[in-house]
Formats: C-alpha cells, sequence, structure tokens
C-alpha cells in the first residue's frame, strides 16, 4: 500500500509539475520578444541635436522630428517603430520592437522588416501592402509608423 501511495503522489506532482511549466513559445513569454528597448507610448522629440550614446534614439537631429510610434501588440508580439523626419520627407524608421519570441519569429522578421522599411521609404507614408508571409508584424508595423507620422504632424505628399 506504501508504493501505490508513493507512486500517486509522485504521478500528481510530475503532472502539477507539467501545468505549471512556461514554455518559450508564445508571443511575450520572454523579455527576448522585443528586438530593441524602447518606450510604450509614443513620443516626439525635435530640435536639439541627439546625444551620443542613447540606448533608444529618442532625440533628434538637428533639424529633424523623431517620433516613437505606439507599442501595437500583434498575435506574434510587440511591434513599435520610430520614424525620423527631416526636411518634410521621412529619413529614417527604426524597429524598436518586433515579435523574435521564437526561431520562426525572428527569421520571418529578419526578412520582412528591412523590406517594409525600404517600402515605407519609398512611399513616403505608411500606407504600404504587408509582406507575404509576415502580415502580422506588417499589420502593427505600418500601424505603429502611422501614429508615429501622425505624432509629428507628418504629411505625406502626393
Amino acid at each position: 500500500m506504501r508504493k501505490i501511495t508513493m507512486w500517486f503522489l509522485a504521478t500528481i506532482a510530475v503532472v502539477v509539475l507539467l501545468f505549471t511549466y512556461k514554455t518559450s513559445t508564445g508571443p511575450d513569454s520572454s523579455p527576448s520578444a522585443e528586438a530593441v528597448g524602447g518606450a510604450s507610448t509614443p513620443g516626439v522629440v525635435t530640435g536639439a541635436p541627439a546625444e551620443p550614446g542613447t540606448s533608444r534614439g529618442t532625440g533628434a537631429r538637428s533639424g529633424s522630428t523623431v517620433a516613437d510610434g505606439p507599442v501595437v501588440q500583434t498575435k506574434r508580439g510587440r511591434v513599435q517603430v520610430q520614424a525620423e523626419i527631416s526636411g518634410g520627407k521621412i529619413t529614417e524608421i527604426t524597429p524598436l520592437k518586433v515579435p523574435n519570441s521564437n526561431n520562426r519569429d525572428s527569421e520571418i522578421n529578419k526578412n520582412a522588416v528591412p523590406k517594409l522599411r525600404a517600402e515605407a521609404l519609398a512611399a513616403q507614408s505608411a500606407d504600404i501592402d504587408a509582406v507575404s508571409g509576415a502580415t502580422v508584424t506588417s499589420e502593427g508595423y505600418t500601424e505603429s509608423l502611422q501614429a508615429a507620422l501622425d505624432a509629428a504632424q507628418f504629411k505625406a505628399r502626393p
């Protein structure tokens, strides 16, 4: 009878441990789900030159405006971008957060994010096509970018 009791308790302990084990497949299961740290709310900085060594690039370069888009929660994780506008043009788009909680997300976004950046810079707008295979990231990217452009009061020229 003692062996059966020990076996039963051991089985319950294993089942409890299995159910409480945290896997790394969820969209925000670890701090590594974000590519680069950044502010969670939009922000705009204009005028003064950037201070060297700023970790998030929130400073502005001379004559330019830098705006952080909001963090957009997608099915795959968080997406946030930062836009720099100078001379009435979008001159730089920096991803602050992209989903990378697993190898598949990292591989997809390693290819998709540069394509989204190039397309947005060419279009001078957030009105761009989604990257095939990275639809969720594309939607989050364009939503955060549009909010950053709105915060910087950027108007696309026709």
